[in-house]
């Protein structure tokens, strides 16, 4: 297996994560999930390497300053999240096929740095207005919070035409079928070596 990367973005409440599982659980020998950085503080159970790598933002900025990260960003003043190049190397060595589960700007941003080592699939919902009814079905949020989701999804939608392939999730099955095909044929495609991006 060549070394690629595998790059699922999308607004919140588009199936994302649903979609990234499932696609996990059809090649669980042979792709891994990039376990992120962040400079944030573990929240409940979550564990250093499982979750995320837990690091100090001084650590981080560390790591900014040796070129050590795929890609990085300040979501908030001193709040860092970011790929590591280790976890990048740490997969490949493993003969395995990188996957990721970012925000929107994040993919864009790994497709820039792997080229055509990747594919990046931007998943979506049929419709504002049917992403607005997912996030109140699923409960969690309160009105203003969704709304708040919904304007930021909006807002994120303009980024689909930078992705190579819009995958829209109207039918959970269909969609299945529909990523299942694309990332088969972005795994049988080509025989190169992409080990010299890192």
């Amino acid at each position: 297996m060549d070394n690629k990367v595998l790059i699922f973005s999308a607004p919140s409440g588009s199936g994302k994560s649903t979609i990234v599982n499932h696609i996990l659980g059809i090649y669980p020998d042979t792709m891994e999930f990039s376990v992120s950085a962040t400079s944030r503080p573990p929240r409940g159970e979550e564990q250093d390497g499982k979750e995320y790598y837990f690091l100090t933002a001084e650590e981080f900025k560390a790591l900014i300053k040796e070129d050590k990260l795929v890609e990085y960003e300040e979501v908030y003043e001193g709040r860092y999240y970011g790929t590591l190049k280790s976890e990048c190397e740490r997969i490949w060595a493993a003969g395995h096929v990188i996957i990721f589960d970012v925000d929107v700007k994040g993919g864009v941003n790994l497709k820039k740095y792997f080229g055509d080592a990747a594919l990046s699939i931007f998943i979506k919902a049929p419709s504002v207005e049917v992403l607005r009814e997912r996030l109140v079905n699923r409960g969690t949020d309160s009105p203003e919070a969704i709304e708040e989701r919904v304007a930021k999804a909006a807002e994120e939608m303009e980024y689909a035409p930078k992705f190579d392939y819009v995958l829209v999730n109207d039918d959970l099955k269909t969609a299945y079928a529909e990523s299942e095909k694309v990332v088969e044929d972005f795994l049988d495609d080509g025989h190169l070596n992409y080990s010299t991006f890192i």
